[in-house]
Formats: C-alpha cells, structure tokens, sequence
C-alpha cells in the first residue's frame, strides 16, 4: 500500500465502500480480524521528537513511565528521537531510532538527578535532520524550552507532559516567593503547545486552575504485573528487617525530600509505638536530600533506611512488607501506589491521584483528606493485624491485574496522532 494511499485513509477513516461490501459478506469473528490488519496496514508511523530532562537509569515517576511509553510506541513501529541530558550509566534496556545528548547539570538540593542544558543549535539540528511527525515535550526545564522554540520555529506540532506539581514543591524548598512566576511559566508553556498529556483527571484540572487553555488528554499509567508480584516475598529480606512472622512492616518507596512530608509518616510510626502490642518497623526504600534530616529524627526507633532499590531488589522490599504508606500530597500519579498493590500490599495514603483511583476505602487500604495530616497518622496507628492486612492485600493485587501499559501506550499514540494529524496531508 503506498504512503498516498495509507494517508488518505488515515484522513478519512471510513472504509472504502468496496471494502463495506466486503465487510458486509463476512460473520463478525472475520470482520474483527480483518479491521485490525486493515488498521495497521493504513495506521501511519509516526516520527516523534521525545524530550526529556529525566531518564533511566534515573529512579523516578516520570523517568520509569517515560520508558515504558517509549518501548511501547516503538513496538508499534513509531520511530523516536530522544533529546536528553548525558548520563554516566546507559540505558540497557531501550535504544531510540536516534538520540541527541545535551550537557546535564545536577539540579540543586537533587545531586542524582540533572537537568540539560539548553543547547539550542544542537537540538534544533537534530530535530532538523530527524524530521519528526510532533516534538513531544516531557519536562518544562531548560532543554524542554530550548525545544520548544526550536518546534516552534520550524513549525512542528508540539504536545508537551505535566508530571510534576513544581508550582507545590516551591513551598517546601523555601522558594514560595517563586510561587507566581513558576505558576505564570508553567501556563505559558503548556499554552504554548497543541496538547498536554496528564496522567489523571485531578492533574487535568489542577492545570485548568493556573490557566491552561490547551487541551489535556489523560495518558494514565500501568505496572507490570510480573515484576511486582507477591511471589517475591522473600524471608531473607523480612530477616535482614529484624522481622519475624509477628513483625507488621510498613513500607515507604519513593524521594527523600520535603515535599514527600516524610517526618509525618516517622513521627506517626513513632507514635504507635505506645499503642502496639506487638513488634513493628518501618523501612524506607528511596534516597534523597532528606535522608540524614529523617535518619536523625528517627534515630531510637525500628526505622530502616534502604537506600535506592531496583530490580528484584526493589520487588522483594515490596512483597515482603505488609502495608505501603505514602504520606506525599503532591503526586500528579503516584506510580508507588500500583506497584504496591500488585505486590499484595494494602495502602495508607490521601486521597488524591492513583490512591483515589485504585485505593478502595476498607477494603484495600485507607486514604486520609487532603491536608489532614492528623487523620493520616491515626490511620496508621489503626492499622489492624498482620493477618488482615494480608487478606487486603491479595484483594488489592487483584485489583490491577488489568492495569497493563498496553492501555496508557494506545492513550498516548493517540494523543500525538491527534497532534501530527493536522501537519500530515496527502502527498
């Protein structure tokens, strides 16, 4: 089929009334087949410039769903450019069509995670030579502005992700009198786009809220069933814990920095150990600016700090817990809370984001009002038996058994055709 051809019917999806006919003078079982080999003949693979100033090996929301959303467009045949900072360690486990690297720089307070230079020729030639369909913008810092305008030079549709509530984060870095400006920026920047991609309702109208006129399209977000699993319960790990079978373990994955509000998860742990009767620890996986600030709060008490986990490392932390609590308010997801779940734990965290949508209230875990952090501590210290939690915990991994990346992928597809159809015409 030529491109003419798989063009033109892209821009008219109605099939050709030949091919009704056809259709016509087929049992259903037939037509179904036949509309999915017909769509991917004629479904156009698109050229798409990813930029991104987090990637994995960075541990991260954004960075590990990026990959996933990636591996999954170039499976269906799409080809990406990735513009990103330079790293130290590769990627093994997804290699671009093409990729162009900028000079990173560690962002302050975050010496694990870089932010990449605005080098505006050098990302304006690539995106010049790749000649991509859309530029999808992932992160609003400074490489992201440079592509911005690059796009927006050589008229390329642009789509752009928020992922990050940096306008809240300002609040806890001492940096509120930013609140406005970065308010003001981030409205500029999305408006400055054809569409914004949000991993949820909520974050779509916290967008709304600052200003944002572009269009938001959900792009939800999945967890591999496999490797979050309570199959990797693991004794050894329960017994480098201290944890014996009447040991009730909480559990915290994620970024050990202010805006994840970590002292109120220690400080409620610490509290229950006037109400428990039996013994009970808390491990903390993650790493941060605030780790030795949390160590010293915690210094006495059964709180164990892991460090950054990944792999079966971090499948085995999951599976051996017994509860995950996440005090963070700020989440735009929060893929924590499905990892969670799918390794068979109940949760304990707001209600907001991905725990206000998969989190049953009694039934596979608890969620507390936003901004009631009293209510947040006593959920924990009502946390019942081992023996419960345990039962909560098979119904929650029941749960997501469907929630895939095979949905969030055809989500994103989508969103840039949507964008790319308007630049792509009949030869």
């Amino acid at each position: 089929m030529s491109d003419q051809v798989a063009t033109s019917l892209f821009k008219q999806p109605q099939f050709p009334e030949n091919l009704r006919f056809y259709f016509k003078n087929k049992n259903s079982n037939h037509i179904k087949a036949d509309r999915r080999e017909l769509n991917d003949l004629v479904r156009p693979r698109l050229k798409i410039a990813i930029v991104t100033e987090t990637w994995p090996p960075e541990i991260n929301g954004v960075a590990l769903s990026l990959l996933q959303l990636c591996k999954g467009l170039q499976a269906l045949g799409h080809k990406i450019l990735l513009i990103r900072p330079q790293q130290k360690n590769p990627c093994l486990s997804f290699k671009p069509y093409q990729e162009c690297l900028v000079v990173a720089q560690s962002i302050p307070r975050y010496p694990s995670l870089k932010f990449g230079w605005p080098q505006f020729l050098k990302v304006s030639g690539a995106i010049e030579s790749f000649e991509p369909d859309v530029v999808h913008i992932v992160t609003e810092g400074p490489l992201g502005l440079a592509a911005l305008q690059a796009a927006k030079n050589k008229q390329i549709p642009i789509s752009s992700g928020f992922h990050s509530a940096f306008q809240d984060f300002s609040r806890f870095f001492d940096l509120a009198f930013l609140l406005k400006p970065i308010q003001r920026y981030l409205c500029w920047f999305h408006n400055s786009t054809q569409l914004t991609c949000v991993p949820s309702e909520g974050t779509a109208k916290l967008l709304q809220s600052l200003g944002v006129t572009c269009p938001t399209v959900v792009v939800g977000r999945g967890v591999d069933v496999d490797i979050f699993h309570p199959q990797h319960t693991s004794v050894r790990v329960r017994q480098q814990w201290g944890a014996d079978e009447n040991t009730k373990v909480l559990l915290y994955v994620g970024r050990l920095s202010p805006e994840k509000e970590l002292h109120v998860l220690i400080n409620a742990f610490i509290a229950c150990q006037d109400h428990q009767t039996k013994p009970m620890c808390l491990v903390i996986v993650g790493d941060g600016p605030e780790r030795e600030k949390l160590q010293r709060l915690a210094q006495g008490y059964r709180v164990i700090f892991m460090g950054s986990l990944s792999g079966i490392a971090l499948s085995e932390a999951y599976a051996s817990a017994d509860a995950f609590v996440f005090p963070s308010q700020v989440e735009t997801f929060g893929n924590v809370v499905l990892e969670a779940m799918a390794s068979g734990l109940p949760v304990v965290a707001y209600d907001k984001a991905c725990a206000h949508q998969y989190v049953r209230m009694g039934h596979t875990g608890w969620l507390a009002d936003l901004g009631q952090l009293t209510q947040f501590s006593e959920l924990i210290k009502m946390l019942p038996a081992r023996e419960i939690l345990k039962t909560m915990g098979i119904q929650a991994q029941v749960d997501v058994q469907h929630v895939g990346w095979k949905h969030p992928v055809q989500q994103f597809e989508q969103a840039l055709y949507s964008v790319a159809r308007r630049s792509i015409a009949p030869s």
